[in-house]
């Protein structure tokens, strides 16, 4: 391999790393079970359009909105302990 193509190769493999991150980090936590809500909720026994059903669809949104808080916050926490810790790696 030549030498001037060795940085292009190293930047190509570092952005690729970087984006792959990017793209594993944003994806939405599962609520409760990898289930459908439309499944999860008709499964219950609620009638599509009923106000059971529609409370069923508005818990799992709650559950899986909290889901995604936790994971940021947790994210934010590791972040800071890093920051403010670099003496551990």
């Amino acid at each position: 391999m030549p030498l001037a193509a060795a940085p292009r190769l190293l930047a190509a493999v570092l952005l690729a790393t970087a984006l792959s991150a990017c793209s594993a980090r944003h994806q939405n936590p599962v609520a409760v079970g990898g289930d459908d809500d439309d499944a999860v909720c008709q499964s219950r026994g609620y009638a599509q359009g009923s106000p059971e059903y529609v409370a069923c669809r508005k818990d799992r949104d709650v559950q899986r909105n909290a889901a995604t808080a936790r994971a940021d916050r947790r994210q934010r926490d590791l972040g800071e302990y890093m920051l403010n810790h670099p003496e551990r790696p």
